[in-house]
C-alpha cells in the first residue's frame, strides 16, 4: 500500500509538498522525506502529533524517547509504522518541525493506493518555499522589542493603568522583613 501525503503550512503562503511513501515505512523515513523536501537539517527534536476529529491533538510520536507517564504509550518515530496509525484518507497530522517555537506542518493523508509498494519514499510535487526551520529568537527581539525594560519594572504599567493597593488581599500571606 502507498500512502499519498499533502503538507502544508499556516506560516509560508503558497507552500506545499506532496510525498509518497508505503504504509510499511517508518515514521523516521517519513521525518526524513520531509526534512529533505524542505532542506532542513536533522537537527531537531521533531515529533509526529495524529490528530482525531479533524485537527484535536491524539497520540504522539517522537524522534527520542521521552519520559512520560508510566501510564502513557511512548511511541518514537524509527520503530512506528505508519500503518500502525494511518488507516484513512483525509486522515491529519501535525509534524512540528520546531519544537521549542512550536511550530508545525499540518499534514493530510490525501491518498491510499492499494495493490502497490514502494521501496523508497519520494518527493512527487513540491510548491513554494518552507518557513524558515527555526526561529532566530535574537532577531525577533531587536526587530520586536515587546515591552522596554522600565515598564517591566512599573506595576502601574505592568499590571494595568492603576493599581489600587486597598483592593489587594493579603490575608493568608505573612509578610515580614525577618528572613
Amino acid at each position: 500500500m502507498i500512502y499519498r501525503f499533502t503538507i502544508i503550512s499556516d506560516e509560508a503562503e503558497g507552500f506545499m509538498r506532496e510525498i509518497q511513501i508505503d504504509a510499511d515505512a517508518k515514521f523516521l523515513e517519513l521525518h526524513k522525506l520531509i526534512l529533505r523536501a524542505c532542506n532542513y537539517e536533522d537537527n531537531q527534536l521533531t515529533s509526529f502529533t495524529i490528530c482525531e476529529n479533524g485537527w484535536e491533538k491524539g497520540q504522539e510520536i517522537t524522534l527520542e524517547e521521552m519520559d512520560t507517564e508510566a501510564d502513557e504509550d511512548n511511541f518514537i518515530m524509527a520503530e512506528t509504522a505508519l500503518s500502525d496509525f494511518l488507516e484513512d484518507e483525509k486522515q491529519h497530522l501535525l509534524y512540528t518541525f520546531d519544537p521549542l517555537s512550536d511550530r508545525v506542518f499540518f499534514i493530510e493523508l490525501s491518498e491510499i493506493k492499494t495493490g502497490k509498494n514502494l521501496k523508497e519514499g519520494k518527493i512527487t510535487r513540491s510548491l513554494g518555499e518552507p518557513p524558515v526551520q527555526a526561529l532566530d529568537f535574537d532577531e525577533m527581539f531587536a526587530r520586536n522589542p515587546i515591552v522596554d525594560n522600565a515598564a517591566i519594572m512599573d506595576d502601574d504599567t505592568m499590571f494595568g493603568d492603576e493599581i489600587d493597593s486597598d483592593e489587594i488581599d493579603l490575608e493568608g500571606f505573612d509578610i515580614s522583613d525577618e528572613f
